[in-house]
């Protein structure tokens, strides 16, 4: 096998498309170092896993001696990514991207070495344009061309505005291949359309075109739905280990291969073995998940943090002789709460932070999820009252809180 060969089983394992392989190929044969760009729109404050696969990619190409160039859209995401989006989205101020921006420094060198990679930001060349340079960038497309997108045709053909803005969107994403020279991008299926702006733009400004590489986007927790944090079926980078392994551990049993495939460096032949063992009944799903959980959670935590996670978890789980961990979080409440009458337990949850909001709440409740002092809260109204401890316990997750009132 050649290096070239090689090096293109490791780089498609996991890929959608190589828009065109051919090109690729004549890069490599260069014998230079490749620009490697991959974009991120600090919209939200934490990464998950389903950044987690175009990370890990991005790591197989710095690990192969190119150049990765890790784009923080501060810019791009004040105008909010229209993609998959039926309605304007709701633009962010620059001290939000600011803010979370931060954390995508802070969390993505747990994926990608640190002195190997560059940090860059498109505020740097976006914000300095003048209007005459943005009008300039608006005539490389035209509107027919952008209605091809999908999200964009449901939404004229349903009547549904769509805002000038968020035409300059993929504009601007393909202009930031062309400052940067990139010689690859790469990104989910769903932004495909973005990545080939790009390599036309190039075109059209005199650059080399880049090669587009997308990646399949992660199904969340739920099985259904891409994972996300909004729709609260996501693994987040700075979950705890025991948080990790039960959220993991809930998938369902076939889409756990996937996991293994996206998430792990285990080999596809590894992989194939586990699965024969399972549909043979030779080794219970539930094992193999463990060993995927593992897998991933390594890339996080240090592997004996993780496996003392695991054995915690499986003893707060275990049904026969389910215990509580010897430390918990406790929270004081002030008495200050009582004063207007007891206050609702999804309020003092989520006034702690033990759920998001009390809407997070009352979804656990009506699924079964919530637990006080290990009996099944079924009440959404149910109150704290003043004077009393109370565990809390939430779902498989096994992520416990104690209440002093």
């Amino acid at each position: 096998m050649s290096d070239i060969e090689q090096f293109l089983s490791i780089i498609q394992r996991g890929t959608v498309e190589i828009i065109p392989i051919e090109e690729l190929k004549d890069k490599l044969k260069s014998g230079r170092t490749l620009k490697i760009k991959a974009g991120f729109d600090p919209t939200a404050p934490d990464l998950h896993l389903g950044h987690l696969v175009l990370l890990k990619k991005m790591r197989q190409f710095q690990d192969l001696g190119h150049e990765v160039n890790f784009l923080l859209g501060d810019f791009t995401a004040m105008i909010g990514d229209p993609t998959g989006k039926s309605e304007t989205r709701k633009r962010l101020t620059r001290e939000e991207v600011e803010i979370n921006a931060k954390t995508y420094e802070s969390q993505v060198f747990k994926i990608l070495d640190k002195e190997k990679t560059k940090i860059v930001f498109n505020s740097h060349w976006c914000s300095p344009m003048r209007f005459e340079d943005v009008l300039i960038l608006a005539s490389k497309y035209n509107v027919a061309r952008l209605l091809e997108r999908d999200d964009f045709s449901k939404r004229f053909k349903a009547g549904n505005p769509i805002s000038f803005i968020e035409f300059l969107y993929p504009l601007i994403q393909g202009y930031d291949s062309v400052v940067m020279e990139s010689d690859v991008e790469l990104g989910g299926t769903d932004q495909k359309f973005n990545l080939l702006v790009g390599r036309e733009l190039q075109r059209d400004y005199g650059k080399k075109p880049q090669v587009v590489l997308t990646l399949p986007l992660l199904v969340g927790l739920d099985g259904a739905k891409k994972m996300s944090k909004s729709l609260g079926n996501y693994v987040g980078f700075n979950d705890t280990p025991i948080d990790m392994f039960g959220k993991l551990l809930s998938i369902g049993d076939d889409l756990m291969w996937n996991y293994f495939e996206l998430l792990t460096d285990l080999s596809m032949d590894e992989i194939k073995s586990k699965k024969e063992s399972v549909t043979q009944n030779k080794i219970h799903p539930k094992d193999i998940k463990t060993e995927m959980a593992l897998l991933i959670m390594n890339h996080f935590y240090a592997e004996d943090t993780n496996k003392e996670a695991i054995l915690e978890w499986n003893k707060i789980h275990n049904l026969k002789n389910r215990s509580i961990p010897d430390e918990l979080p406790t929270h004081n409440i002030d008495s200050d709460v009582f004063q207007n009458g007891n206050p609702l337990l999804v309020q003092i949850l989520a006034k702690v932070g033990f759920i998001p909001t009390t809407s997070e709440g009352r979804r656990l409740i009506k699924s079964g999820g919530l637990y006080l002092n290990e009996e099944r809260v079924t009440d959404e109204k149910a109150i704290v009252d003043q004077g009393k401890e109370y565990i809390i316990r939430q779902g498989k997750k096994g992520k416990f809180v104690k209440l002093i009132t």
